[in-house]
Order: C-alpha cells, then structure tokens, then sequence
C-alpha cells in the first residue's frame, strides 16, 4: 500500500481552499467546499486544521508553495539581484490575482496581535532558506555588500515586502501590487549592491 504524501495533502486543502476563498469569498466558503475541492476528506482537513479560520495562518504556506514553484526559474538569472526583483514580481502578482485583500490584511493584522506562532517570521520558511541562499551566493560573487550580515540583508527585503503589502491594504487596493513594488524594489536593492572599486 503506497505512503499518503501528507505534505501532498495539506498543500492540496491549502490551494483548493485559497482558491474558493478568491472565486466565493471567505464567508462563502465551506469546509464541506474545502474538502470536495481539495479531493480530501474531513478527517484529513481536521488533522491540519481546526477550523476555516486556522486556514488565514496558511497563506504563508501558500507562498512559500509558490517559492518553490519558482525556484528552478532562478537559474535563468546570473545575478542576485535580477533573482530577487523576479521572485517579488511573480509572488506579488500570484498575490494580487489570487489572493482577496481582506484575508491578507486579516492575515497581517493577526500577526500583529497574536501571541503565538508568527508564520511570516518562520526562519525555517522556504523563503526565508531562499532569501538566505541568493544573499550568500551574492556576498561570495561580490555582488552584495559584505560590511552587512546575510541576516541583515535579507531582514531588510522582508521588511520591504511587508511594508509594501501592508500599504496596499490600508490602500484598499487602489494600486497594482506587483506593479507598484516593481518600481521601487531596484531602487531599494541598489542599497545592497557592492560599490565599484
């Protein structure tokens, strides 16, 4: 009898219901939906979560699916930078076209007052791991400043992207996302490039 890929299956109730809650709307949406969507079973939604609202705290799971969607892309890219304005490009824009507003912005204001698990904090993140290796290689390849840790620098471009989403909520929207954080992400990156000799 074949393992259940477990990872395969809380992905699938994640996907299935981020995708409802776009197309329905979260108060529209049922777990019953979830399930039947996702081609799971209750039993399997219940062991990963508690309930429609423990979803809200799986964006970041979402995301970081999307990271690692992305990842082999990154090949195509010579520099650490060009990979990091591609990877804000693609997330941003999967963002804006699949994610509705009000749960980001009910996401980021649960992190704001929770006292438990902060997901978008996880260092052990895809993205975070991500962040951290294009940052390295950048550093050995002389393309990143040195005189800043690798932390530092990749605190730097999580800070950047929070902001940026945030403002878009409390903007409601009026702006394209990925568009928007385009034009100011290479400016905020030159910040990190090694000066010439």
């Amino acid at each position: 009898m074949p393992r259940k890929d477990s990872r395969n299956t809380k992905g699938r109730i994640v996907e299935s219901a981020w995708e409802l809650f776009y197309e329905q709307g979260y108060e529209d949406t049922t777990i019953d939906d979830i399930v039947e969507h996702s081609e799971t079973s209750k039993g399997s939604f219940y062991h990963y979560f508690d309930g429609k609202d423990a979803l809200l705290s799986s964006l970041s799971y979402l995301f970081d699916n999307k990271y690692e969607e992305l990842t082999p892309s990154l090949d195509n890219f010579s520099s650490g930078f060009d990979k990091l304005v591609y990877l804000n490009h693609e997330l941003f824009l999967m963002i804006e076209n699949r994610v509705p507003l009000d749960l980001l912005a009910r996401l980021l204001s649960t992190q704001l007052v929770t006292a438990g698990e902060k997901h978008l904090l996880d260092h052990g993140r895809t993205y975070y791991r991500l962040l951290r290796k294009i940052i390295i290689d950048g550093q050995k390849s002389s393309e990143f400043r040195n005189d800043l840790s690798v932390n530092e620098i990749v605190k730097a471009y999580a800070l950047f992207e929070r902001a940026i989403m945030y403002d878009w909520c409390i903007c409601n929207g009026e702006y394209s996302l990925y568009q928007y954080a385009g034009t100011l992400l290479p400016t905020f990156l030159r910040g990190f490039i090694k000066a010439s000799s």
